[in-house]
Order: structure tokens, then sequence, then C-alpha cells
């Protein structure tokens, strides 16, 4: 009888300790009863009937971060592209989560993956470089109604680094070696180019400066030789004795340099003197 009592009171122990449910906060659990879903338990204390339902699925409620992993991409220009995310989710349904999918968060690592390959897909590797919002917006819009199927909230997505691959940073290295090699040959082209166009206005400024110039000392010239005409008239003898001072002049000028070796002087020098003198 003792024993009996014993066993009754060990069972009945256990059953209150299995009716009785405490769900922390932040998280639910699934209660299947006779392997059926029966019901979800919120946080706090809960009850269930032992022996008959029992906690099939403890389900957080926070958010869950989770990391969507590195991947290769194509964009529209044949570009690799290496491309990671965040996708930040939240489960508002639990059951749903557990019961429509075989793994909620595997399902939609794999969603967003194949979301990301297909937007960038359309896009040239310029674009997707610089674009990341707009890749953002639609990879939500993509993805948002999917996943609520799985009684699963996107609450937001970043895409984390976007990088080309080792093959293409190469070819865009060489790319931009040559566009800045190509830019400084332009840009001492265009130096050169003005060089040339300000020499040449220099030499045809000093041509033209030489010729006004030429054009003065011929005006003097002429207006000298008028006055020296106007002043002897017919005269011969005021000529010849300018003539004879602009010889003697000539002469002296020869003894005078420095590389200078022979004067040269008229045989008849004396009837030249005669003539300079005016005799």
């Amino acid at each position: 009888m003792f024993v009996s009592v014993v066993v009754l009171a060990v069972l009945v122990g256990i059953a209150v300790f299995q009716s009785v449910v405490l769900v922390p906060q932040g998280n639910k659990y699934i209660v299947q009863r006779l392997g059926k879903y029966h019901a979800t338990l919120g946080a706090g204390l809960n009850f269930i009937v032992p022996f008959v339902d029992s906690i099939a699925y403890r389900v957080t409620t926070k958010d869950i971060v989770l990391d969507i992993p590195t991947q290769e991409v194509i964009s529209a220009d044949n570009a690799v592209l290496m491309m990671n995310a965040l996708a930040y989710i939240n489960v508002t349904t639990p059951e749903r989560a557990v019961y429509g999918v075989e793994n909620y968060q595997w399902a939609i690592q794999n969603l967003v993956q194949t979301s990301l390959r297909s937007i960038v897909g359309e896009m040239t590797l310029d674009d997707a470089l610089s674009s990341r919002d707009h890749i953002k917006a639609r990879l939500k819009a993509a993805i948002s109604d999917e996943i609520s199927e799985y009684g699963v909230t996107l609450k937001g997505c970043e895409v984390q680094d976007i990088k080309p691959s080792l093959t293409m940073q190469s070819a865009m290295e060489a790319q931009a070696a040559a566009e800045r090699q190509r830019r400084a040959t332009v840009t001492k082209a265009d130096g050169e180019k003005q060089a040339a166009i300000l020499e040449a206005d220099g030499r045809l400024e000093a041509s033209r400066r030489d010729a006004e110039a030429q054009v003065i000392l011929a005006q003097a010239s002429q207006q000298s030789i008028q006055m020296v005409s106007s002043a002897i008239g017919d005269e011969e003898t005021p000529v010849a004795y300018l003539l004879g001072e602009q010889y003697i002049k000539a002469m002296q000028d020869m003894a005078k340099s420095n590389n200078a070796k022979t004067v040269v002087l008229p045989s008849d020098i004396l009837n030249t003197i005669r003539g300079v003198m005016g005799r």
C-alpha cells in the first residue's frame, strides 16, 4: 500500500512537472499533441497536458542576422564579382516557420543568394560597384513576399562586400594605368601644342616688328636723302666730300677691327683725297 502511494505521488509529481512550461522572453514554443500541432506558447507560465502534449520546437522571436556567404556573381558585361550580404529577419509566425519549410534560415540564405545573382546579372560592373542602395532596395522587394510565406519578416538587408575577382582587379588596374597614361600623353601633347603656338606667335610678332623697324629706317633714310639733296642742290663738291668722309670712316673701322689683317686702298688714293678735299 505504501509503495503504491509513493508511486502515485511520483507519477503526480512528474505530471505536474511536465504540465508546467516556463517560456523565456523572446521565445515561443510549438506544442504538439500526439504528434500534431496543437498550440504556440508565448513567454511566461504555460500549462500543457502531460504525457499527451510535448514541446516540439523552440523558436526565437528576436531579430536574426543571417550571414550570406560570399559568392561569385557575373554582371551584364561578363565581369566576375565577389559578393556577400547580411539579412535581418524576424519570425512572426513560428508554426509556419517550422512546418512550412524544412529549414527557414537555410531557405532564406539561398533565396538571397539567388536574388543577388539575378539583380546584379542585369547590371554592368560600374553600376554594380556604385549602386549598393539600389541593389538593397531591389533585393528586399524581391524576397519579402516570398519569405512571408514562411512566417518570417525581412527587417532589412545589407550588401556587405562588392569587389571584383582577382583577375578582374588586375584587368581594372591595367585599364586604370592605361587611362592615366593616355591622359598624361594628351596633357603633354596639349602643352607642346600651346608652346609651339606661343613660339610661333612670338616669331610672328618679332618679324612684324622687324618689318616695321625696316620701314621706319627706310623712311628715315628717304627723309635724310631728301634733306641732303635739298641742301646741296646741284653742287658736286659737297657730295664728294660726304662720300670721302664716309669712306675714310669705313677704313678706320676696318683698321680697328681685331679680325682685320689687310687694309685695301684704291690705286688712285691721291685723286680720291683731292676729290674729298674738293681740290
